[in-house]
């Protein structure tokens, strides 16, 4: 009984890990025979690392990146060029923008794109409290940064629309990311180049 049990616990494991993005079966599986072979201090660390981050980090009342204070660091810096926001879909893009040290202004997370195939339209994302951040004419420029494939085309193509009347400035990351390609992925000389040589719409 107790092996069919410790059977049970692994399975379950395997299959929480599969769940995660870019996690296969194969690595699922190396994942969990190293955790079965690390200490228990090694494993619960790793626990405990997981509960903390999911207790403390939140998002962002302004920008809708992460945070672990009340606003995130972006918008608690004082330093940032407050004149212009740059638009991305998801959190983790705003920290590859961040590591090409390009860009000095603030940030805009949009919480995913346009995607009719997913019933995901402007109304689900945080397109109203962008269009809010807009409206004290301290903006002279947004960055539409979403990813270049379909889905962020249609989306960097609809807030320009919304946007360009209110008469502020609407650029797009210029060449230099491959169509298709997703931003976290994109090296830092190549995001930092499409920052500087960017286009308006």
């Amino acid at each position: 009984m107790s092996g069919f049990q410790d059977g049970r616990a692994l399975q379950r494991l395997l299959d929480e890990l599969g769940r995660l993005p870019g996690i296969g079966p194969k690595s699922a599986q190396r994942i969990a025979y190293h955790l079965l072979e690390a200490d228990a201090e090694d494993a619960r660390r790793l626990a405990d690392a997981i509960l903390e981050v999911k207790q403390q980090v939140h998002f962002c009342p302004i920008c809708f990146n992460y945070a672990t204070r009340e606003h995130c660091d972006v918008c608690d810096d004082s330093s940032r060029d407050t004149h212009s926001i740059c638009v991305v879909s998801e959190p983790r893009d705003v920290s590859a923008i961040e590591r090409t040290g390009s860009y000095h202004g603030l940030y805009h997370v949009l919480g995913g794109v346009i995607s009719p195939m997913d019933k995901i339209g402007p109304e689900q994302l945080h397109v109203k409290e962008l269009l809010g951040r807009l409206a004290d004419d301290s903006v002279g420029e947004v960055i539409l940064a979403t990813n270049p494939d379909v889905e962020g085309e249609t989306t960097a193509t609809y807030l320009s629309r919304v946007i360009r009347p209110l008469g502020i400035e609407v650029t797009r990351l210029a060449s230099g990311l491959p169509v298709g390609g997703d931003l976290e992925y994109a090296d830092e000389v190549t995001l930092g180049r499409a920052i500087e040589a960017r286009r308006a719409l």
